[in-house]
C-alpha cells in the first residue's frame, strides 16, 4: 500500500484550494495551477490540510491516490514558494544569454542555438556559464530544462556540455596507446 497517499497535503498562509467535482484548482502567490483528479481518487479539504483517498480498495486505486497526492502537493509548492533549476555549461567558448522568453547558447556548434521557453518559465543569466530556470509548475520546468540540457548533453571524456548544477557526470579514462 502507499505511503505516499496516506500523507496529508498542508497549505501554507495565502494558498487556497477550489474543488469543482474532480477539478482542483490552486490559487496562491505565484498564481493558479488546476489540475483534474483520477475518476479512482476522492479528495477531502479540512481547514488547511487536503486528504486524499482511494474511492476503491484495490492496488490501481492507491497508486493513483498516491500519484494525485504528488502531483497536488507539487501544486501547492509551486504556487506558494515556486521552483527553480539551475543549469551549467562547461567547455571552451560556452556561454549563455537570456533575451526576453529566449535562451541564446552557444555550445560549440556552428551556429547559435535559441530556445524559447515555454509561457510560465523565466530564465535568468548571472554568469555566461550559468542558466537558473523559475517556475510555479514544476513539470513545465523539468522538461524546458531537459530541452535545453539536450542541446548538448555531458559528454564522459572532457565533461564538457549542459549539465544541471546538482548532476554529477562520470568520467571515463581516455583511450591508451
Amino acid at each position: 500500500m502507499s505511503r505516499v497517499a496516506k500523507a496529508p497535503v498542508t497549505l501554507p498562509k495565502g494558498t487556497s484550494v477550489t474543488l469543482n467535482g474532480q477539478q482542483v484548482e490552486v490559487k496562491g502567490k505565484n498564481g493558479t495551477l488546476s489540475l483534474r483528479l483520477h475518476d479512482l481518487v476522492e479528495l477531502k479539504q479540512e481547514e488547511d490540510t487536503l486528504l486524499l483517498s482511494p474511492v476503491q480498495n484495490s492496488k490501481d486505486a492507491m497508486m493513483h491516490t498516491g500519484t494525485m497526492r504528488s502531483l497536488l502537493n507539487n501544486m501547492v509548492h509551486g504556487v506558494s514558494e515556486g521552483f527553480e533549476r539551475r543549469l551549467q555549461l562547461i567547455g571552451v567558448g560556452y556561454r549563455a544569454n537570456v533575451a526576453g522568453n529566449k535562451v541564446n547558447l552557444n555550445v560549440g556548434y556552428s551556429h547559435p542555438v535559441e530556445y524559447t521557453l515555454p509561457e510560465g518559465v523565466t530564465a535568468e543569466t548571472p554568469t555566461q556559464t550559468e542558466i537558473i530556470l523559475k517556475s510555479n509548475d514544476k513539470q513545465q520546468l523539468g522538461q524546458a530544462a531537459a530541452k535545453i540540457r539536450g542541446f548538448r548533453p555531458p559528454e564522459p571524456y572532457k565533461g564538457k556540455g549542459i549539465r544541471y548544477s546538482d548532476e554529477h557526470v562520470v568520467r571515463k579514462e581516455a583511450k591508451k596507446k
